[in-house]
């Protein structure tokens, strides 16, 4: 349990009001991501079958919470982790061309998680997914989505700053990108953490490429499952990796703060290859998603996750996580936090 206590710190706004104010940042961001990206809400799940290949995996390590069916023959389930692959399946169930895609509310329970000022045994998130061509199988496409993206990070912002004149903006009118291997070689003695807040510091807002995959010093910058995100495809720019994570410089906390992961995904090829990598091939080959995907039938895509409660505290200007959902936490944090006037939910 790592804490940050900002010296002088006092939420912004009381109770009820933030209790408002979530709703309207929810709602707002919600709103126009669908506009910017042509996304469609459906329905989500809050469990799949165990044993499918349809829960995300996350870093490999992570237990997905689970039970038996009584009316199912004891099958188990699995309480998601994220939607990164039954987000693909449903795509092409609904047909849905490219250019277009859907969004939904995911609700997950992060057991193994390490409670701090910005992770929760509650994750809540807009997990989202488009249907793309082959063509758009690019960098350079994957950047265009991300300004969407930030483009709405700016509108909300703008939109708090209406509604509660004292919570001022703070986010650049652009937002910087850089390849995992650049950041790699412009701090070569810092760990991947350190050399995102320097990148964040500097900027305000950086969209690291090419997470999951090696780099130069023989490790990943950061984890990434094997089975969505297309971490290992050489690209335009002369690095591997089609994927990333969006990260702005939290000025409460001083310090980066990712509040999304997204890329375009794997195709059949790339797949074989990521799950050679990580020592999986045999071991998923056979799982549902898998052989849909081997086999071709799903479509291409682009998706990502952009954390809802993580969204909530940056533009609330939050110390704590907690301050803005309703979770369990230790006793011990909850003290430390009323401490430094941090009230957890």
């Amino acid at each position: 349990m790592e804490l940050r206590f900002p010296a002088c710190y006092r939420p912004r706004l009381v109770p009820e009001t933030q209790e408002q104010a979530i709703k309207e940042i929810k709602d707002r961001f919600q709103a126009a991501l669908a506009a910017e990206l042509h996304l469609r809400r459906i329905t989500a799940p809050l469990f799949v079958l165990s044993g499918t290949g349809l829960n995300d995996d996350l870093n490999g390590v992570e237990r997905a919470v689970s039970f038996p069916v009584k009316d199912m023959g004891e099958a188990r389930a699995e309480v998601v982790q994220s939607l990164a692959k039954w987000k693909r399946v449903k795509l092409g169930a609904y047909r849905i061309a490219p250019g277009y895609g859907i969004y939904t509310d995911m609700n997950a329970i992060r057991a193994d998680e390490e409670l701090d000022n910005i992770h929760s045994l509650y994750v809540d998130q807009w997990d989202w997914e488009r249907t793309i061509r082959p063509e758009e199988r690019t960098v350079a496409f994957l950047k265009t989505i991300v300004r969407k993206i930030y483009r709405v990070l700016l509108q909300v912002e703008q939109e708090v700053y209406r509604l509660h004149p004292h919570i001022t903006p703070v986010l650049p009118d652009e937002i910087v990108f850089i390849h995992a291997e650049e950041l790699l070689r412009a701090y070569p003695h810092l760990t991947p953490r350190e050399r995102e807040t320097e990148a964040a510091r500097e900027h305000g807002a950086v969209f690291v490429i090419g997470i999951g995959g090696v780099l130069s010093d023989g490790k990943p910058h950061d984890g990434r499952a094997p089975d969505y995100d297309d971490w290992i495809t050489p690209n335009e720019e002369g690095y591997a990796g089609l994927n990333g994570d969006l990260i702005l410089w939290n000025p409460v906390l001083e310090s980066a703060y990712e509040i999304s992961s997204m890329g375009i995904r794997v195709t059949a090829e790339s797949l074989k290859r990521q799950l050679e990598a990580a020592g999986k091939y045999d071991e998923r080959k056979e799982l549902l998603y898998h052989r849909m995907l081997l086999a071709g039938e799903l479509p291409l895509s682009i998706g990502g996750g952009i954390g809802q409660s993580r969204l909530c505290m940056f533009f609330l200007r939050c110390a704590h996580i907690g301050e803005v959902q309703a979770s369990i936490w230790p006793e011990e944090m909850r003290e430390l936090c009323r401490k430094h006037n941090i009230e957890l939910k």
